[in-house]
């Protein structure tokens, strides 16, 4: 069985300069302006912290045991061999469960399309099943962002920590957070100075979801499903309708 790949992400190694995201935007073939929040068109953002002394990536974690994929009805969302966690648009009804559930707040959704899907990072999961490492990883100029198996990062987490004391946290994010992620994070900040949920809990929380799910009725949870359909439905053809309607009034005053 393949070893699940991941990212170290270096904050105090950061220098800022966007190569990540760039590189990001290239391979998915994204708009390449630069941008601070996560969206539909990028995948991963660098946001600066104490006046531009401290830079931080924001992407999807890739947990090791996803919330999306135990939230999604329909088996849209995957966590796939690599470490990736993946999404069918071909599958996805668009409910929005996996927005709701994951606990970093990552998944985005295309609001303006009206064949709307979820976006976001795939841990370039072509690359990496063909042998390669991220894109992400291979334009770092200052090994801020390393790839490789996830059990050598946190030994390379550790040994970074280990060896200068004085200049991290002694702590891992994502080493335990949700059950643990593929993408792990060391800094010479307090994460929580950076945005970070420290409230995550540590075990994986489909165990806990399962918990309370395992005690309702089967017959409870295939109703609750149909009518979720169609509730969806109807909010969709609601959405698309009032989208058409803006469209056509921005056509009317443009002529």
């Amino acid at each position: 069985m393949r070893k699940s790949k991941g990212l170290l992400i270096d904050i105090s190694r950061c220098v800022g300069c966007g190569e990540c995201s760039r590189a990001c935007a290239v391979t998915n073939h994204l708009p390449e302006e630069e941008a601070t929040e996560l969206s539909a068109t990028h995948y991963t953002v660098v946001q600066s912290y104490n006046n531009d002394q401290t830079y931080v990536r924001r992407m999807c974690m890739h947990c090791e045991q996803p919330t999306c994929v135990s939230a999604c009805l329909v088996g849209a969302f995957t966590k796939t061999d690599t470490g990736a966690v993946l999404y069918d648009e071909s599958k996805c009804i668009g409910c929005r469960y996996c927005m709701q559930a994951c606990p970093f707040e990552v998944p985005r959704y295309e609001w303006t399309s009206l064949s709307p899907r979820v976006q976001k990072c795939k841990m370039c999961y072509e690359l990496v099943a063909a042998g390669g490492q991220t894109a992400c990883s291979e334009a770092c100029p200052v090994e801020a962002t390393v790839f490789g198996d996830r059990d050598e990062l946190i030994k390379e987490a550790r040994r970074r920590i280990d060896e200068n004391p004085d200049e991290y946290i002694d702590y891992i994010y994502g080493l335990h957070e949700a059950g643990g992620t593929a993408v792990m994070f060391i800094s010479n900040v307090p994460f929580e100075e950076l945005g970070f949920p420290m409230n995550v809990p540590k075990n994986p929380i489909p165990e806990l979801s399962w918990r309370v799910l395992s005690q309702i009725p089967k017959y409870s949870v295939a109703a609750g499903v149909v009518l979720f359909g169609i509730n969806w439905i109807t909010k969709r053809r609601t959405e698309v309708a009032r989208f058409e309607a803006e469209e056509k009034r921005k056509q009317e005053l443009h002529n």
